[in-house]
Protein backbone atom coordinates (compact mmCIF):
# COMPACT_ATOMS: atom_id res chain seq x y z
CA UNK A 1 0.00 0.00 0.00
CA UNK A 2 1.08 3.31 -0.70
CA UNK A 3 3.76 2.68 -2.84
CA UNK A 4 5.55 4.68 -5.65
CA UNK A 5 3.05 3.86 -8.70
CA UNK A 6 5.49 2.72 -11.77
CA UNK A 7 6.69 5.18 -14.50
CA UNK A 8 7.02 8.70 -14.22
CA UNK A 9 5.17 10.82 -11.43
CA UNK A 10 3.51 13.57 -13.47
CA UNK A 11 5.17 16.91 -12.76
CA UNK A 12 1.92 18.97 -11.41
CA UNK A 13 -0.92 17.11 -9.45
CA UNK A 14 -3.95 18.50 -8.30
CA UNK A 15 -6.14 17.15 -5.47
CA UNK A 16 -9.62 15.11 -6.16
CA UNK A 17 -12.12 13.52 -4.17
CA UNK A 18 -11.76 9.87 -4.58
CA UNK A 19 -14.93 8.84 -1.46
CA UNK A 20 -17.02 10.64 0.16
CA UNK A 21 -19.81 9.79 2.54
CA UNK A 22 -22.31 12.69 3.97
CA UNK A 23 -22.00 13.98 7.64
CA UNK A 24 -25.42 13.72 9.70
CA UNK A 25 -26.27 13.37 13.70
CA UNK A 26 -25.19 9.82 14.44
CA UNK A 27 -26.73 9.63 18.48
CA UNK A 28 -24.17 9.80 21.64
CA UNK A 29 -20.27 10.22 21.06
CA UNK A 30 -18.27 7.89 23.02
CA UNK A 31 -14.96 8.65 24.45
CA UNK A 32 -12.12 5.68 24.48
CA UNK A 33 -13.80 4.50 21.50
CA UNK A 34 -12.40 3.21 18.26
CA UNK A 35 -13.65 2.41 14.55
CA UNK A 36 -12.47 0.62 11.86
CA UNK A 37 -14.04 2.12 8.65
CA UNK A 38 -14.06 0.40 5.14
CA UNK A 39 -14.12 2.69 2.12
CA UNK A 40 -13.46 1.68 -1.61
CA UNK A 41 -12.16 4.62 -3.18
CA UNK A 42 -12.37 5.33 -6.63
CA UNK A 43 -9.85 7.59 -8.47
CA UNK A 44 -6.22 6.66 -8.05
CA UNK A 45 -3.52 8.90 -6.77
CA UNK A 46 -0.39 9.79 -4.22
CA UNK A 47 -0.64 11.68 -1.02
CA UNK A 48 -3.61 10.35 0.43
CA UNK A 49 -5.37 12.11 2.87
CA UNK A 50 -8.64 11.68 5.17
CA UNK A 51 -11.44 14.59 6.30
CA UNK A 52 -12.88 13.73 9.77
CA UNK A 53 -15.88 15.80 10.47
CA UNK A 54 -17.39 16.76 13.83
CA UNK A 55 -20.24 19.06 11.36
CA UNK A 56 -22.88 17.80 13.71
CA UNK A 57 -20.72 17.66 17.34
CA UNK A 58 -21.64 20.17 20.16
CA UNK A 59 -18.49 20.32 21.86
CA UNK A 60 -14.88 19.18 20.47
CA UNK A 61 -14.09 15.77 19.92
CA UNK A 62 -10.12 14.41 20.13
CA UNK A 63 -8.52 11.29 17.78
CA UNK A 64 -5.10 10.58 19.31
CA UNK A 65 -4.52 8.14 17.08
CA UNK A 66 -5.40 7.28 13.34
CA UNK A 67 -4.25 4.83 10.68
CA UNK A 68 -5.18 4.23 7.09
CA UNK A 69 -4.22 0.69 5.28
CA UNK A 70 -6.19 -2.00 3.33
CA UNK A 71 -8.26 -4.47 4.01
CA UNK A 72 -7.67 -8.68 3.82
CA UNK A 73 -10.91 -9.88 5.17
CA UNK A 74 -13.27 -8.75 7.35
CA UNK A 75 -11.44 -6.67 10.15
CA UNK A 76 -7.79 -7.87 9.30
CA UNK A 77 -5.80 -5.71 7.33
CA UNK A 78 -2.80 -6.37 4.71
CA UNK A 79 0.02 -6.95 6.82
CA UNK A 80 2.32 -4.10 6.38
CA UNK A 81 -0.62 -1.72 5.00
CA UNK A 82 -1.32 0.07 8.45
CA UNK A 83 0.12 3.65 8.50
CA UNK A 84 -0.21 6.10 10.77
CA UNK A 85 -1.79 9.59 9.75
CA UNK A 86 -0.82 12.63 10.90
CA UNK A 87 -2.36 15.93 11.16
CA UNK A 88 -0.20 18.82 10.86
CA UNK A 89 2.53 17.00 11.88
CA UNK A 90 0.84 15.74 15.01
CA UNK A 91 -0.48 12.25 16.30
CA UNK A 92 -3.39 13.61 17.76
CA UNK A 93 -5.80 16.14 16.55
CA UNK A 94 -8.69 17.59 18.22
CA UNK A 95 -11.61 19.15 15.78
CA UNK A 96 -13.71 21.66 17.45
CA UNK A 97 -17.83 21.60 17.19
CA UNK A 98 -19.01 22.47 13.56
CA UNK A 99 -15.63 22.06 12.23
CA UNK A 100 -13.87 19.24 10.19
CA UNK A 101 -10.22 18.87 9.60
CA UNK A 102 -7.82 16.69 6.93
CA UNK A 103 -4.69 14.91 7.50
CA UNK A 104 -1.60 15.35 5.95
CA UNK A 105 -1.21 13.48 3.10
CA UNK A 106 0.41 9.89 3.26
CA UNK A 107 3.60 9.56 0.48
CA UNK A 108 3.66 6.73 -2.20
CA UNK A 109 0.63 5.73 -4.07
CA UNK A 110 -3.11 4.43 -3.75
CA UNK A 111 -4.51 2.38 -6.71
CA UNK A 112 -8.19 3.20 -7.41
CA UNK A 113 -11.27 0.64 -5.97
CA UNK A 114 -9.14 0.07 -3.25
CA UNK A 115 -10.28 -1.34 0.00
CA UNK A 116 -9.36 1.33 2.08
CA UNK A 117 -9.56 1.11 6.46
CA UNK A 118 -9.29 4.24 8.32
CA UNK A 119 -8.81 3.34 11.98
CA UNK A 120 -9.18 5.64 14.58
CA UNK A 121 -9.51 6.07 18.19
CA UNK A 122 -11.57 8.75 19.65
CA UNK A 123 -9.92 9.34 22.84
CA UNK A 124 -12.14 12.50 24.17
CA UNK A 125 -15.77 13.09 22.95
CA UNK A 126 -19.02 14.04 24.40
CA UNK A 127 -22.48 15.25 22.93
CA UNK A 128 -23.45 14.09 19.98
CA UNK A 129 -21.32 12.26 17.22
CA UNK A 130 -21.16 13.15 13.42
CA UNK A 131 -20.83 10.28 10.80
CA UNK A 132 -22.76 8.29 7.86
CA UNK A 133 -25.84 6.01 9.51
CA UNK A 134 -26.54 3.85 6.38
CA UNK A 135 -23.19 2.58 4.73
CA UNK A 136 -24.24 -0.33 3.41
CA UNK A 137 -20.71 -1.76 4.47
CA UNK A 138 -19.68 -3.80 7.62
CA UNK A 139 -17.41 -1.81 9.71
CA UNK A 140 -15.89 -2.38 12.89
CA UNK A 141 -16.20 -0.73 16.79
CA UNK A 142 -13.71 -1.96 19.55
CA UNK A 143 -13.54 -0.15 23.07
CA UNK A 144 -9.65 1.27 23.96
CA UNK A 145 -7.13 2.02 21.68
CA UNK A 146 -6.79 -0.62 18.66
CA UNK A 147 -6.25 1.87 15.38
CA UNK A 148 -2.09 0.61 14.76
CA UNK A 149 -3.57 -3.55 15.16
CA UNK A 150 -3.22 -4.96 11.57
CA UNK A 151 -5.49 -8.41 13.48
CA UNK A 152 -8.82 -8.96 13.35
CA UNK A 153 -8.37 -10.03 17.03
CA UNK A 154 -9.52 -6.90 19.05
CA UNK A 155 -12.57 -5.94 16.82
CA UNK A 156 -15.38 -8.04 17.70
CA UNK A 157 -18.50 -5.65 17.44
CA UNK A 158 -19.78 -4.95 13.74
CA UNK A 159 -21.20 -1.56 12.57
CA UNK A 160 -23.28 -0.36 9.59
CA UNK A 161 -22.20 3.45 9.86
CA UNK A 162 -19.14 4.96 9.32
CA UNK A 163 -18.02 7.32 12.20
CA UNK A 164 -16.58 10.81 11.43
CA UNK A 165 -14.69 10.05 8.72
CA UNK A 166 -16.61 11.80 5.57
CA UNK A 167 -13.95 12.06 2.42
CA UNK A 168 -10.71 10.77 1.12
CA UNK A 169 -8.79 12.61 -1.29
CA UNK A 170 -5.70 12.33 -3.41
CA UNK A 171 -3.67 13.92 -5.90
CA UNK A 172 -3.48 13.07 -9.34
CA UNK A 173 -2.78 14.34 -12.65
CA UNK A 174 -4.46 17.90 -13.17
CA UNK A 175 -6.87 17.27 -16.21
CA UNK A 176 -8.63 14.72 -14.22
CA UNK A 177 -11.79 15.68 -11.91
CA UNK A 178 -14.65 14.09 -9.99
CA UNK A 179 -18.67 13.84 -10.28
CA UNK A 180 -20.40 14.33 -7.31
CA UNK A 181 -23.67 12.36 -6.35
CA UNK A 182 -26.25 14.40 -4.49
CA UNK A 183 -29.71 12.11 -3.56
CA UNK A 184 -31.87 9.98 -0.61
CA UNK A 185 -31.83 6.56 -0.54
CA UNK A 186 -31.72 5.02 -3.33
CA UNK A 187 -27.91 7.00 -3.63
CA UNK A 188 -27.36 5.81 -0.60
CA UNK A 189 -27.47 2.16 -1.84
CA UNK A 190 -30.73 0.93 0.10
CA UNK A 191 -31.51 -2.33 -1.28
CA UNK A 192 -28.38 -2.89 -3.15
CA UNK A 193 -26.26 -5.74 -1.55
CA UNK A 194 -24.15 -5.00 1.39
CA UNK A 195 -20.28 -5.13 1.19
CA UNK A 196 -20.38 -5.28 -2.25
CA UNK A 197 -20.55 -2.11 -3.29
CA UNK A 198 -23.22 -2.40 -5.96
CA UNK A 199 -24.48 1.25 -5.24
CA UNK A 200 -24.93 2.92 -8.63
CA UNK A 201 -22.83 5.46 -7.51
CA UNK A 202 -20.23 2.29 -7.33
CA UNK A 203 -21.32 1.10 -10.73
CA UNK A 204 -20.53 4.68 -12.54
CA UNK A 205 -17.27 4.81 -10.67
CA UNK A 206 -16.21 1.73 -12.52
CA UNK A 207 -17.56 2.78 -15.87
CA UNK A 208 -15.52 5.90 -15.25
CA UNK A 209 -12.27 3.85 -14.37
CA UNK A 210 -13.04 1.72 -17.23
CA UNK A 211 -12.69 4.58 -20.29
CA UNK A 212 -10.28 6.46 -21.09
CA UNK A 213 -13.13 8.92 -23.30
CA UNK A 214 -13.38 11.05 -20.12
CA UNK A 215 -11.19 12.82 -17.93
CA UNK A 216 -13.91 12.27 -14.73
CA UNK A 217 -12.50 9.52 -12.17
CA UNK A 218 -13.36 10.07 -9.05
CA UNK A 219 -16.93 9.56 -7.83
CA UNK A 220 -18.66 10.80 -4.08
CA UNK A 221 -21.59 9.49 -2.94
CA UNK A 222 -23.72 12.27 -0.86
CA UNK A 223 -26.87 10.21 -0.65
CA UNK A 224 -28.66 10.19 3.24
CA UNK A 225 -31.31 7.70 3.05
CA UNK A 226 -34.63 10.16 3.34
CA UNK A 227 -33.18 13.36 2.33
CA UNK A 228 -35.02 15.84 0.79
CA UNK A 229 -34.32 18.72 -1.52
CA UNK A 230 -35.98 21.77 0.36
CA UNK A 231 -36.15 20.29 4.12
CA UNK A 232 -34.15 19.13 6.78
CA UNK A 233 -35.28 15.97 8.58
CA UNK A 234 -33.24 12.97 7.74
CA UNK A 235 -30.06 14.96 7.24
CA UNK A 236 -29.98 18.20 6.66
CA UNK A 237 -31.63 19.27 3.24
CA UNK A 238 -30.15 19.13 -0.21
CA UNK A 239 -30.39 23.21 -0.13
CA UNK A 240 -28.41 23.19 3.61
CA UNK A 241 -25.86 20.88 2.99
CA UNK A 242 -24.62 21.51 -0.84
CA UNK A 243 -21.54 23.26 0.19
CA UNK A 244 -20.33 21.34 2.76
CA UNK A 245 -21.24 17.73 1.32
CA UNK A 246 -20.62 18.56 -2.85
CA UNK A 247 -18.82 21.68 -2.97
CA UNK A 248 -16.26 22.06 -0.52
CA UNK A 249 -14.60 18.68 -1.53
CA UNK A 250 -11.26 19.19 -4.11
CA UNK A 251 -11.39 18.32 -8.32
CA UNK A 252 -15.15 18.40 -8.22
CA UNK A 253 -16.22 18.86 -11.76
CA UNK A 254 -19.47 17.81 -11.68
CA UNK A 255 -22.71 17.13 -9.76
CA UNK A 256 -25.34 14.82 -10.11
CA UNK A 257 -28.39 15.67 -8.70
CA UNK A 258 -30.67 12.68 -8.14
CA UNK A 259 -33.41 13.87 -5.29
CA UNK A 260 -36.78 15.21 -4.93
CA UNK A 261 -38.86 11.97 -3.90
CA UNK A 262 -39.06 12.30 -0.99
CA UNK A 263 -40.03 15.94 -0.74
CA UNK A 264 -43.11 14.76 -3.33
CA UNK A 265 -44.35 11.53 -1.55
CA UNK A 266 -44.66 13.09 1.87
CA UNK A 267 -47.81 15.25 1.07
CA UNK A 268 -46.81 18.59 2.71
CA UNK A 269 -47.95 20.29 0.38
CA UNK A 270 -44.58 20.77 -1.79
CA UNK A 271 -46.05 21.80 -5.45
CA UNK A 272 -43.97 21.55 -8.56
CA UNK A 273 -43.28 25.16 -8.77
CA UNK A 274 -41.64 24.47 -5.26
CA UNK A 275 -39.27 21.26 -6.02
CA UNK A 276 -38.29 23.70 -9.29
CA UNK A 277 -37.41 26.72 -7.54
CA UNK A 278 -34.88 24.27 -4.99
CA UNK A 279 -33.21 23.09 -8.30
CA UNK A 280 -32.79 26.17 -9.69
CA UNK A 281 -30.97 27.47 -6.67
CA UNK A 282 -28.58 24.46 -6.60
CA UNK A 283 -28.09 24.75 -10.36
CA UNK A 284 -27.25 28.62 -9.44
CA UNK A 285 -24.99 27.73 -6.82
CA UNK A 286 -23.14 24.61 -8.69
CA UNK A 287 -22.54 26.76 -11.84
CA UNK A 288 -21.43 29.91 -9.45
CA UNK A 289 -18.83 27.67 -8.06
CA UNK A 290 -17.95 27.06 -11.42
CA UNK A 291 -19.65 23.65 -12.03
CA UNK A 292 -21.79 21.34 -14.03
CA UNK A 293 -24.47 19.93 -12.91
CA UNK A 294 -26.48 17.13 -14.02
CA UNK A 295 -30.15 16.36 -13.45
CA UNK A 296 -31.80 12.85 -12.86
CA UNK A 297 -35.70 12.51 -13.22
CA UNK A 298 -37.46 10.99 -10.16
CA UNK A 299 -37.70 7.51 -10.81
CA UNK A 300 -41.36 5.79 -10.42
CA UNK A 301 -42.92 4.62 -6.78
CA UNK A 302 -46.24 3.18 -7.64
CA UNK A 303 -46.44 0.58 -4.75
CA UNK A 304 -45.18 2.26 -2.29
CA UNK A 305 -47.38 3.32 0.51
CA UNK A 306 -47.29 7.02 0.01
CA UNK A 307 -48.00 6.73 -3.68
CA UNK A 308 -51.08 8.72 -4.58
CA UNK A 309 -51.93 10.10 -8.34
CA UNK A 310 -51.31 13.79 -6.36
CA UNK A 311 -48.25 12.67 -5.91
CA UNK A 312 -47.46 11.01 -9.44
CA UNK A 313 -48.81 14.24 -10.76
CA UNK A 314 -45.96 16.43 -9.28
CA UNK A 315 -43.32 14.05 -9.92
CA UNK A 316 -44.55 14.19 -13.67
CA UNK A 317 -44.34 17.98 -13.90
CA UNK A 318 -40.97 17.98 -12.41
CA UNK A 319 -39.56 15.77 -14.65
CA UNK A 320 -41.17 17.39 -17.51
CA UNK A 321 -38.59 20.25 -16.45
CA UNK A 322 -35.49 18.40 -15.76
CA UNK A 323 -36.42 17.35 -19.30
CA UNK A 324 -36.96 20.63 -21.35
CA UNK A 325 -36.07 23.34 -19.39
CA UNK A 326 -32.48 23.36 -20.36
CA UNK A 327 -31.20 24.78 -17.35
CA UNK A 328 -29.06 21.49 -16.22
CA UNK A 329 -26.10 21.19 -18.56
CA UNK A 330 -26.96 17.79 -18.89
CA UNK A 331 -30.22 15.14 -18.02
CA UNK A 332 -30.03 11.28 -17.51
CA UNK A 333 -33.46 9.93 -17.63
CA UNK A 334 -33.89 7.33 -14.85
CA UNK A 335 -37.12 7.64 -14.94
CA UNK A 336 -37.09 5.86 -18.41
CA UNK A 337 -34.18 4.03 -17.44
CA UNK A 338 -36.05 2.10 -14.72
CA UNK A 339 -40.11 1.99 -15.79
CA UNK A 340 -42.10 -0.66 -16.50
CA UNK A 341 -43.50 -0.83 -20.16
CA UNK A 342 -46.66 -2.10 -19.24
CA UNK A 343 -47.41 0.68 -16.27
CA UNK A 344 -44.99 3.71 -16.51
CA UNK A 345 -46.19 4.62 -13.23
CA UNK A 346 -43.92 1.24 -11.65
CA UNK A 347 -40.69 0.71 -11.42
CA UNK A 348 -40.15 -2.68 -13.85
CA UNK A 349 -40.45 -5.47 -11.39
CA UNK A 350 -36.78 -6.68 -12.50
CA UNK A 351 -35.05 -3.54 -11.11
CA UNK A 352 -37.39 -3.28 -7.67
CA UNK A 353 -35.70 -3.94 -4.65
CA UNK A 354 -38.98 -5.40 -3.12
CA UNK A 355 -40.64 -1.95 -1.60
CA UNK A 356 -41.58 -0.70 -5.45
CA UNK A 357 -39.28 2.58 -4.85
CA UNK A 358 -36.03 1.49 -4.13
CA UNK A 359 -34.06 -0.42 -7.28
CA UNK A 360 -31.90 -3.83 -7.00
CA UNK A 361 -28.45 -5.00 -7.56
CA UNK A 362 -29.82 -4.69 -11.27
CA UNK A 363 -31.80 -1.64 -11.37
CA UNK A 364 -28.88 -0.26 -10.02
CA UNK A 365 -26.38 -1.26 -12.44
CA UNK A 366 -28.76 0.06 -15.28
CA UNK A 367 -29.09 3.25 -13.52
CA UNK A 368 -24.99 3.83 -13.72
CA UNK A 369 -25.25 2.38 -17.12
CA UNK A 370 -27.51 5.10 -18.51
CA UNK A 371 -25.58 7.58 -17.59
CA UNK A 372 -23.93 9.02 -20.94
CA UNK A 373 -20.03 9.38 -19.96
CA UNK A 374 -19.60 12.84 -21.77
CA UNK A 375 -22.26 14.51 -20.05
CA UNK A 376 -20.52 14.51 -17.35
CA UNK A 377 -17.86 17.42 -18.40
CA UNK A 378 -19.79 20.41 -19.98
CA UNK A 379 -17.75 23.36 -20.77
CA UNK A 380 -18.35 25.91 -18.25
CA UNK A 381 -15.18 27.66 -16.85
CA UNK A 382 -13.95 26.81 -13.58
CA UNK A 383 -14.72 28.74 -10.55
Amino acid sequence: MFVTPAGAAPATTHEVVTWGASADRMGDAVPDRSYRLIVRTSTAGTGARIRLSNAFGDRPVTFDSVHAGLQKTGAALVPGSNRRLTFGGSRSVTVAAGHTVHSDPLPGGLPAASALVISLHVSDAGGLATGHGMAMQTSYTTSGDHAAEESADSWTERTGSWYYLDAVTVRTRPEAGAVVALGDSITDGWQSTADLNRRWPDYLARRLQATDSTPIKGVANEGISGNKVLADGAGQSALNRLQRDVLSHPGVRTVFLFEGVNDIKAHTGVTAQDMIAGYREIIDRTHAAGKCIVGATIAPFKGWYEWDAAAEAVRQQVNEFIRTSGEFDAVTDFDRTLRSPYDSERILPSFDGGDHLHPNDKGMQAMADSVAIASLTCPRPSA
